[in-house]
């Protein structure tokens, strides 16, 4: 393309059909490259993602356009009472050029300073190597390399020990306080709107909630006191929630037991982060948001 004059502002409802078609080509062009199942099955899907981004208050929008045609959007998005917000979707046109990339993202991490949002994190796709070099040039850290997993559900876990079921909200105390003690900050908003969907499920051994998941899938996640809890966890959950969900690579014995159960590697992908970082005290699965 020749050299472009990049105008980068919010994203407003009308643009989200065209930010749609923008990303669900980008998905597509990475998928095709490398074979892997596309995060972005169908352009109504793409669409249906950006009007329901645009409508949440929680999400930040911002794209970057020249000349009227926009080549890509960025979303920043935060949890209340969490101290970090997360990066997604980050998407370019394939045959943009011209850092239209560095431009969004520069405007995103300005928009997380000006709300007093230190940690920013992301879900980073390794096989796009651009991507890969975008967020380490913006000063992103690779903390957990991770791999998404999809398979059939119920998968059954036996442990005499541990007992699975749904959470109430009698449980939240106890589940906010397992999360602190795991990362570092709790997911106040997250937990609450999972226990209110009737999606979410606490471990318990002695009587002690050791480990809760907010519904298994894409956009859920996990804490455990150990990975025995975590599978118990995986274990009796009867289904899962989009396209599968992600497990830390690092947790040797999390992944040999989910792929001995059946289940299969998707894509491979990186948790990664700007700002302090508590490395997890216990078991974990992070969402496609951190």
């Amino acid at each position: 393309m020749p050299a472009m004059s990049l105008t980068v502002r919010a994203i407003r409802l009308a643009d989200a059909a065209q930010c749609g078609i923008v990303a669900y080509e980008a998905h597509q062009a990475v998928a095709s490259a490398h074979n892997f199942p596309p995060e972005h099955p169908s352009v109504e899907f793409s669409i249906g993602l950006f009007k329901t981004k645009v409508g949440d208050s929680k999400a930040f929008g911002i794209l970057a356009e020249d000349d009227g045609h926009i080549l890509g959007s960025i979303f920043l998005n935060t949890f209340p009472d969490t101290p970090a917000a997360a990066i997604g979707p980050l998407t370019v046109l394939p045959s943009a050029e011209g850092g239209v990339g560095r431009r969004l993202m520069e405007a995103a991490l300005k928009e997380a300073r000006r709300r007093g949002v230190e940690q920013v994190r992301l879900v980073q796709s390794p096989s796009h190597l651009r991507s890969l070099a975008l967020y380490a040039k913006s000063g992103f850290t690779v903390r957990e390399p991770l791999v998404l997993v999809q398979g059939k559900f119920p998968l059954g876990f036996s442990d005499d020990e541990t007992r699975v079921r749904p959470a109430s909200p009698d449980d939240f105390a106890a589940c906010h306080a397992l999360c602190v003690r795991t990362h570092g900050f709790a997911r106040h908003f997250e937990l609450s709107q999972a226990i209110r969907q009737q999606v979410a499920l606490v471990a318990e051994r002695s009587d002690r909630i050791t480990g809760y998941v907010t519904g298994l899938g894409f956009l859920g996640h996990a804490v455990a006191e150990t990975t025995r809890d975590l599978c118990a966890l995986i274990g009796a959950a009867p289904r899962i929630f989009g396209l599968g969900f992600f497990v830390p690579v690092r947790n040797g014995d999390l992944l040999r037991w989910v792929l001995n159960a059946g289940l299969r590697v998707a894509w491979p992908a990186n948790l990664m982060t700007v700002g302090d970082y508590q490395e997890p005290a216990g078991a974990f699965l992070p969402s496609i948001a951190f």
